[in-house]
């Protein structure tokens, strides 16, 4: 399944309600035969650390919860919460062995902070790291990169303010700040477009902002993207991100291939080139990546292997390899009108 809205492919993952019977639930779902669910559990240690994360991931994503419905309402200054909040926190463990060097664990951190108003074209969104602000190599390589190996991001905060044009062009426009100090104030204006031609889907986005620190940028992107048989969706996309302070653009193609093996598990394969406008335009490196991402309990907690190799220009378009497993934790909480 391919989400749009950020540009990218998604790997979206099934939600499963705790009050379904297990009779109602398809075979392929469970691990175990059926017999074997009421069996009475064996006393582990893994079984009581196993039922301590299930629980802090019920605490914490209440209170992600609550604190998104407490924030909306006392911005909006109604008693009302609206539906459509996207808030999160990622929580994982990734393990990487590079060509010559041994495996590293690093932890990882990621959230996200979305507030709707009772106006609904208003949002206060707060993230731990802006697109604007990482390298779009590193951006479109970003999942099979342990934190030590992203560049330092401040977390930023803006006011958005949603407007909807047609039925498939919508605008955002965003006044915020890097949250450090001192504080680095930015403006961002987002077009988002997403159309269907015959057995194609097509998608683009336009963004233009400045960040006052660092001056203007702009980034351009537009994909295609089909099912193509056997479960299999396809999306190519193309992106052009301007940088303000070396003078040139950066570039990416990347290749985009997706399934979804059963309800627990997909596969999502990659090839990708990357290049560069200055001193002239040029390839500055290509990878191809494999990401199998399992379901390991309901839908938020994940596992991820993801064997990747890539040849950059820096080392001479050298093979380097890489395989990297990570263990995530996925808190969000929903917001529902009541």
């Amino acid at each position: 399944m391919l989400a749009w809205g950020l540009g990218t492919p998604v790997l979206a993952e099934p939600s499963v309600s705790e009050s379904l019977s297990p009779d109602n639930l398809p075979a392929d779902f469970y691990t175990f035969t059926p017999e074997e669910f009421w069996r009475e559990p064996r006393d582990s240690y893994w079984l009581n650390f196993s039922n301590w994360v299930i629980h802090h991931e019920h605490v914490q994503s209440e209170r992600i919860q609550i604190l998104g419905a407490w924030a909306d309402r006392t911005l909006s200054g109604n008693a009302r919460s609206l539906p459509g909040n996207e808030s999160y926190l990622r929580l994982g463990l990734a393990a990487e062995s590079e060509t010559g060097k041994l495996a590293s664990v690093e932890p990882e951190a990621r959230f996200r902070l979305d507030l709707p108003t009772a106006e609904e074209q208003l949002r206060v969104v707060l993230e731990s790291e802006s697109d604007e602000l990482v390298p779009l190599g590193e951006r479109r390589r970003s999942r099979q990169l342990t934190d030590d190996q992203r560049s330092d991001s401040d977390a930023t905060g803006a006011l958005r303010y949603l407007s909807v044009i047609s039925d498939t062009i919508n605008l955002s426009n965003d006044i915020g700040a890097r949250l450090r100090f001192p504080p680095d104030a930015f403006w961002r204006a987002t077009a988002r477009g997403d159309w269907r031609l015959s057995d194609w889907r097509v998608g683009a986005r336009q963004r233009v902002y400045y960040f006052h620190q660092d001056g203007w940028g702009a980034s351009s992107w537009l994909g295609f993207g089909r099912d193509i048989g056997n479960g299999w969706t396809f999306l190519a996309s193309s992106e052009a991100v301007w940088v303000h302070d070396e003078r040139q653009f950066d570039l990416a193609q990347i290749l985009d291939f997706h399934k979804r093996l059963n309800n627990r598990s997909e596969l999502n394969p990659r090839l990708g080139v990357l290049g560069e406008s200055q001193p002239t335009w040029r390839h500055t490196g290509y990878f191809a990546d494999v990401t199998w991402r399992y379901r390991l309990y309901q839908d938020w907690l994940f596992g991820e292997v993801i064997p990747s190799v890539e040849f950059q220009r820096d080392n001479d378009f050298k093979e380097h390899t890489a395989l990297l497993v990570r263990l995530e934790m996925f808190f969000s909480g929903r917001i529902l009108s009541r």
